[in-house]
């Protein structure tokens, strides 16, 4: 233990001890500067290494940030493609036919000597639903539509070589107009409801008509094969878009 005079001489040392310009305290004897030293050695490390753990912290902080963000975005990544996918897989293809006939006969099929002419304003047509005549200078845009169409402009598409699917709405939905869709090519076919028909589904091509009763007879592709594009059109390979697109077109 210290004498009680060196325990004094020390706290006389301590208690005269000079700040410097930094704010540390100085003392004159060297084992109490030595003492003093070390202790604010140990604060700046202490402090360095408080510094150096918050920044490690910030640090872990972004990691987990960025990978959240790349874990997200990963994931709506794979939705994004798994969608894109699923469209491709489960979305039904158009049909596919051979253009022009070879003038194959199809049982039910009528033929008609209709001429070709543009006119202004509404044509009493004596097919039901046309199947041919005079008609607007301006056809109709093939595609699907679920509003009923104008006459005189499918008819004008008919000139062109498509064919125009018309079905009574009251008794063609759900899973039979699917069907019936189905049977559609990728261009040159027109597909819309139809007030007043004879029977649930007409198929109109120029100077030619076909009536059915069900959106599952074979026939519909037969018809297809034969006047789908029909190089006896008077316009054939004319084009059947670019002109109007009637209501409720869907695609």
């Amino acid at each position: 233990m210290l004498s009680s005079r060196s325990a004094d001489r020390t706290r006389a040392e301590i208690t005269h001890m000079t700040p410097t310009s930094s704010g540390t305290r100085q003392s004159g004897n060297p084992a109490t500067q030595a003492a003093i030293d070390l202790t604010v050695k140990q604060q700046r490390e202490q402090q360095k290494q408080q510094k150096l753990a918050e920044y490690e912290r910030q640090l872990a902080r972004r990691r987990r940030g960025r990978l959240t963000w790349w874990i997200v975005g990963s994931a709506a990544g794979l939705v994004v493609i798994a969608l894109i996918a699923a469209s491709i897989i489960f979305t039904p293809k158009p049909a596919t036919y051979d253009a022009g006939g070879t003038g194959a006969e199809i049982e039910g099929v009528e033929t008609f000597t209709n001429e070709t002419q543009h006119v202004e304003g509404a044509v009493d047509y004596p097919q039901n639903p046309p199947a041919g005549g005079p008609h607007n200078q301006y056809w109709l845009n093939c595609g699907v539509y679920d509003q009923p169409q104008q006459n005189e402009n499918a008819v004008h598409s008919l000139e062109h070589g498509a064919v125009w699917v018309t079905y009574d709405a009251s008794r063609v939905s759900g899973d039979e107009l699917a069907t019936l869709t189905s049977h559609l090519p990728s261009s040159y076919a027109i597909l819309s409801p139809y007030e007043g028909l004879p029977s649930p589904i007409v198929l109109s091509a120029w100077n030619a008509q076909l009536k059915l009763d069900s959106a599952s007879d074979p026939r519909i592709g037969e018809f297809f094969e034969e006047y789908w594009r029909s190089q006896n059109v008077p316009e054939p390979g004319a084009a059947c878009t670019g002109a109007i697109d009637g209501p409720g077109k869907t695609s």
